[in-house]
Formats: structure tokens, sequence, C-alpha cells
């Protein structure tokens, strides 16, 4: 079976960085979009930014010039680097990966299990 796994989240005061990851092990044959979401108490999941196998990459208005995803193809990992945090970017963020499976035809939707981020003033 297929497991993401997340890692890298924690408490920062505004203006730091911090590195998340998302790394996907398993029965996998391919990857490809691998992206971030993130949701804030009270609000609806929101994406963050996205990434193509091909190597396009999409950020959201509020994060772009912050944000900045890498991916580590032959690890199977993605990682979300966040530079000038703020207190608005407090939420639970989570990686959304496509894979297709061993022995499947179509490619499925993973979710991780989500890691906190929070930034204080």
């Amino acid at each position: 079976q297929v497991r993401l796994v997340e890692s890298g989240g924690g408490l920062v005061q505004a203006g730091e960085s911090l590195r998340l990851a998302c790394a996907a092990s398993g029965s996998i044959f391919a990857i490809n979009a691998m992206d971030w979401y993130r949701q804030a108490p009270g609000k609806q999941r929101e994406l963050v930014g996205s990434s193509t196998g091909s190597g396009t990459f999409a950020y959201a208005d509020p994060v772009k010039g912050r944000f900045t995803i890498h991916r580590d193809n032959a690890k199977n990992t993605v990682y979300l680097q966040m530079d000038s945090l703020i207190p608005e970017d407090t939420a639970v963020y989570y990686c959304n990966v496509d894979i297709l499976v061993e022995g499947d035809y179509m490619f499925t939707n993973f979710w991780g299990q989500g890691t906190q981020v929070t930034v204080s003033t």
C-alpha cells in the first residue's frame, strides 16, 4: 500500500522560516502532482501551492514570493519551504499527491496526515 508521512511543522515567530516535508512510500509506480494545502481554524482547506511531474509550479496569491515547493523525485518527497512567515500562515498543512500504485491503471489521490504550523507575533 501507499503511505504519505509529513514532517517539519512547529511553532515559530513572525518573520522566521520553516520547511515541511512529505515523503511517499510503498508500492509506487509513478507520481504526478504533489501539492500542499492548509486549513486554518474555522476555515475551509485551501490550496497553497502545486507542482506537476513535468516541473510546473504554481502558488496561491497569499504565499507568492514567500513559499517555494521543491521536489525530490528520486526520494518521492515534496518539500514546502516557507519564508517570512506571518501569523495568518497558522494552519494545519497537508500534502496531496497523485500516485499510480503498482498494478493499478489510474492515478489515486492521497493525503498526508497533516502537520501543525503556528506563527506567533
